[in-house]
């Protein structure tokens, strides 16, 4: 999780580097040919000019000579900033190029671990039920059978506390002001207070605002389709689940300053439902 603030500071007071979330505009170029001719003879139809300088990630299904591939782009005014991952990650790694998950996938993250501590209560809570028919079957009296059953008790904090460090979701108790971004990775992000207009927030799974959101709210941000937002009052600037976004003109009028999810749905993209309607 980062939280940056991006006002004008005093520069001797700022860091040397500095990761704060944003929302950037690019284009994914469909490939499934590998005939640089056509490619260009595609290029030609659809672009006016070769000044267009956009940002555009390659989405090949087959092989491509990479490095032929990048110069031909970029002397159509294209800019292309990493491949989708696939045939092509092998090229993309040797040219220091980035590699973005496919449609529906996650970035390698560490997985909440509830369900081991599930486990292991289920194993104890197993021992202390088999506790009372060994004890009968030995002639152990019942205060050693609370000793037992103690002894199994005591095992379990600090095993919670080792699964307790894995467990990822994030809570951010403050107000997030205009300027300032909250970006996390790798589980939910839920916010107990409010986003200010000119605020972002950005998590790779669901969002959760109970506070008034306003600012850039984004969840599945890479690629994750079952990320959902959720906000107790939604008003925001832009809104997007898992690449597909929607600015604050186009949003359902009735949706404004109502409890609201958003969710992507295959086809449709972009579902509204206000809560109070559930």
């Amino acid at each position: 999780m980062m939280i940056s603030d991006i006002d004008q500071q005093d520069m001797t007071n700022q860091p040397a580097i500095n990761f704060y979330g944003k929302m950037l505009t690019f284009s994914r170029l469909q490939l499934s040919t590998n005939d640089l001719a056509a490619i260009e003879d595609h290029l030609a139809d659809m672009l006016s000019n070769k000044n267009s300088h956009i940002p555009v990630i390659i989405d090949s299904s087959v092989e491509q000579d990479l490095t032929a591939l990048i110069e031909l782009l970029w002397s159509w005014g294209l800019q292309p900033i990493g491949v989708v991952t696939g045939v092509l990650d092998t090229q993309a790694k040797a040219q220091r190029m980035a590699i973005f998950p496919a449609d529906g996938k996650r970035i390698e993250r560490i997985v909440s671990s509830k369900k081991s501590v599930t486990q292991i209560s289920q194993t104890t809570a197993e021992k202390s039920a088999e506790a009372p028919l060994k004890s009968e079957q030995e002639g152990v009296s019942a205060d050693q059978k609370t000793i037992d059953k103690n002894a199994n008790t005591m095992q379990m904090p600090a095993e919670t506390l080792i699964n307790s460090e894995h467990i990822t979701s994030m809570i951010y108790d403050q107000l997030l002001r205009s300027g300032q971004s909250i970006n996390h990775v790798g589980g939910d992000l839920i916010l107990t207070n409010s986003v200010n207009s000119g605020a972002e927030a950005i998590t790779d799974n669901s969002l959760h605002v109970y506070g008034r959101a306003q600012g850039r709210l984004v969840a599945g941000a890479t690629g994750d389709k079952d990320a959902r937002i959720f906000c107790q009052v939604f008003n925001p600037s832009l809104v997007s689940v898992a690449g597909t976004y929607c600015l604050r003109d186009n949003l359902p009028e009735n949706t404004i300053d109502k409890p609201v999810q958003v969710r992507y749905v295959e086809g449709e993209g972009l579902v509204f439902t206000v809560m109070d309607n559930l």
